[in-house]
């Protein structure tokens, strides 16, 4: 039980930095239609869990795996887990299975994408649309 209150509670600090960075984004750039907010949270994400990663791979961090929790998943999930997707491919790679590395993002990015349009077309005609 402790662990799923420590995930929710690394979950909620990283929703809220991450609705924190989308509101900055916008405040600063109100008619800027392109998606920065987003970009920024994802590349400085994808950093941060290298750089956690790597101290921790290094032996220059320990960390306990209820802080592993905390911050890899609750945190870092909670503030992007394109932060996971870019991890989880580059240990495919450094592991020698780039094969699966590329089978990863192929599935994510073109079945994430194709995952949104198919269920916001299916919804879409299904009722009224949500303004």
């Amino acid at each position: 039980m402790l662990t799923w209150i420590v995930i929710a509670s690394g979950g909620a600090l990283g929703c809220m930095a991450r609705h924190g960075v989308n509101r900055l984004v916008h405040q600063q750039w109100p008619m800027m239609r392109f998606p920065a907010a987003t970009l920024i949270v994802n590349l400085v994400g994808c950093c941060v869990v290298g750089a956690l990663a790597g101290l921790i791979a290094s032996g220059q961090l320990p960390m306990r795996t209820q802080w592993r929790e905390f911050v890899f998943v609750g945190l870092l999930g909670g503030f992007t887990t394109f932060s996971t997707f870019g991890l989880d491919t580059v240990t495919l790679i450094r592991t020698g299975d780039a094969t699966q590395a590329l089978l990863n993002v192929v599935l994510q990015i073109v079945g994430g994408l194709g995952g949104v349009y198919i269920g916001l077309v299916v919804f879409e005609r299904l009722g009224p649309t949500v303004r």
